[in-house]
């Protein structure tokens, strides 16, 4: 069975900072193992304004819009999604949510766990959580 997952915008910082490092590692299993990135339009348009952001100017241009071109093309556009109203400590993470709930994910991937409350009824993983997950599976 194919993994269906949501990544969080500061996975995609962390691994494009520190290649080699877990989140990097974490996105190199992801992709490598086929699972179904779900995202929608709030999602990419995320992933390319958080990347282009000036403090992000070290990260290569070509790492980014590599990694970005991959990611994309392993992803399956969500639709039908309701809003959700659940309380969120970061109002702006309530995109990830939505996405994965109506896209069915498996897991929703991040660097901030506690800004998803398990109320939420998600499988929440940090990039070292879900590669442990797998190497144990």
């Amino acid at each position: 069975m194919l993994t269906r997952l949501v990544i969080d915008t500061n996975v995609l910082v962390a691994a494009l900072l520190h290649p080699g490092r877990t989140p990097d590692r974490a996105i190199a299993a992801i992709l490598s193992r086929r699972a179904i990135v779900l995202l929608d339009e709030r999602i990419e348009r995320e992933y390319r304004s958080v990347l282009s952001r000036p403090k992000f100017a070290s990260i290569p241009a070509t790492r980014r819009d590599s990694l970005l071109s991959v990611l994309l093309s392993a992803s399956e556009r969500v639709s039908g999604i309701a809003e959700s109203e659940d309380a969120m400590i970061d109002p702006d993470d309530r995109v990830f949510v939505e996405v994965a709930r109506a896209g069915g994910a498996h897991v929703l991937v991040t660097g901030n766990a506690k800004h998803f409350p398990s109320e939420l009824g998600l499988h929440v993983l940090s990039p070292a959580a879900l590669l442990a997950e797998w190497a144990s599976s």
